[in-house]
């Protein structure tokens, strides 16, 4: 609960902060600002309602609405964010130079020594006369002050300029945000790219020289996914006539009743040494039970916590962190504890961060998904919080690293900075 009420707090402060800055400082008071506050809040209740109600039949017509604004308030923050610091040296500059200016008067009523013989000549506020100017614009500007909003040609310059800025800044943060979600949502529903590497492996016999590995990863069936997005991948592995296919967690974001129809493509894979997957921590809010079976029926082997002898080749795959709380977690020593250490080991682990548990195995490679290569940057760099190593090659605690982007994507369909990938792998002899 005291999560909840974290995250709840964290997405209120947000929306109130885009409120202030692309309603509150953009518009003068009125039915424009009392329109965006009340947008404000609908937009605020909508991230947690998409959040959780997405997980429900009922509700999945919330995620396209739902993600999609969940993309653009990230990116309205980021801009708003990356303005505050030439905004607030502009306005310093306004409030400067605004201090060596003297308000605009109205007409008539100028200064007060040219007013006096017009007073002594006996003119009437009420006759229209240039004293009654001055009675006027006296009264509007106290009924200015009282309202809050400035009037017209008695509005101090700087307030105007202020109000220029404020709207700029928000023209320029809503144009900007909508630009790079668009462009993310165009990447995340495209086609995955394929990313090659080559590693030498220095126990690798010199007849397995070659052997090539199609990893991917985070495929993520789900309620934006359709039928088409697994057929695509499966085609992609295909291309590339591959010996051993790796898909390394997270395949799916619902129930077996639900997606199982997304994941009949993956029946069609084609590759010589045979097609294995791991559990990712999505597996364990789907029903990783039935998505073990279903993948098995398939034709895609499970490595559950073991290794199987593939010629001259160990493959070794292990439950993912997140099978923990689900009494189904990760055992690397009955994985990789009796091996022949003569022999090279490749490990499917969904997370990276396993390897630092895996290198007193001498493990000599492992290869990972779960970041998403940050999905969205900037967002990949607190990725690198968490996980060792976010895309691609790297070493932790001495075990090299391969991650995947993977190919499809949680939460707001958008992906900037981290294309959907397929990952082919080369081991060579050294």
């Amino acid at each position: 609960m005291a999560f909840v009420g974290l995250v709840i707090a964290v997405i209120g402060l947000i929306h109130f902060y885009l409120w202030k800055r692309l309603v509150r400082d953009a518009f003068r008071p009125g039915r424009l600002r009392r329109a965006g506050g009340v947008l404000a809040i609908l937009l605020a209740v909508l991230v947690p309602a998409t959040m959780i109600g997405t997980r429900t039949a009922d509700l999945r017509w919330l995620a396209w609405p739902g993600f999609l604004w969940i993309a653009l308030m990230f990116y309205l923050l980021v801009t708003l964010a990356a303005l505050e610091i030439p905004r607030l040296a502009v306005s310093l500059w306004i409030r400067k130079r605004g201090k060596g200016t003297a308000p605009a008067t109205t007409a008539g009523a100028g200064n007060p020594a040219e007013l006096a013989p017009m007073a002594a000549e006996g003119a009437s506020p009420a006759s229209g006369s240039p004293v009654g100017a001055l009675s006027t614009g006296t009264d509007l500007r106290a009924d200015s002050a009282a309202s809050g909003e400035p009037l017209g040609d008695v509005t101090p310059p700087g307030i105007e300029r202020r109000l220029l800025l404020a709207r700029g800044a928000a023209i320029f943060a809503g144009l900007t945000a909508a630009g790079i979600t668009g462009y993310g949502v165009r990447t995340a529903l495209g086609p995955p790219q394929l990313d090659r590497f080559q590693f030498p492996l220095a126990k690798l016999p010199r007849a397995m020289d070659g052997t090539r590995l199609a990893v991917v990863s985070d495929i993520h069936l789900g309620p934006l996914t359709g039928v088409r997005h697994a057929a695509r991948i499966v085609e992609l592995i295909n291309s590339v006539d591959a010996d051993l296919v790796c898909i390394v967690g997270d395949l799916v974001d619902g129930s077996v009743a639900e997606l199982g129809r997304f994941a009949a493509p993956l029946a069609d894979i084609r590759a010589r040494r045979g097609a294995y997957f791991v559990t990712g921590n999505h597996e364990y809010y789907s029903g990783y039970q039935e998505w073990v079976t279903e993948v098995a029926r398939l034709g895609v082997r499970p490595l559950r916590n073991e290794r199987l002898e593939i010629e001259g080749l160990d493959l070794a795959g292990v439950n993912d962190i997140g099978g923990a709380d689900f009494g189904d977690g990760p055992d690397l020593r009955r994985a990789l504890g009796d091996r022949d250490t003569s022999r090279p080991v490749v490990l499917m682990a969904h997370q990276p961060l396993v390897a630092r548990d895996a290198a007193p195995f001498g493990v000599d490679l492992q290869v990972s998904g779960h970041t998403h290569g940050g999905q969205m940057a900037p967002f990949n760099l607190l990725v690198k919080l968490e996980q060792p190593v976010v895309s691609g090659y790297g070493e932790v605690d001495g075990v090299p690293v391969y991650v995947t982007n993977g190919a499809g994507f949680w939460g707001p369909p958008v992906r900037v900075g981290a294309p959907p990938q397929v990952t082919l792998i080369e081991l060579r002899t050294p």
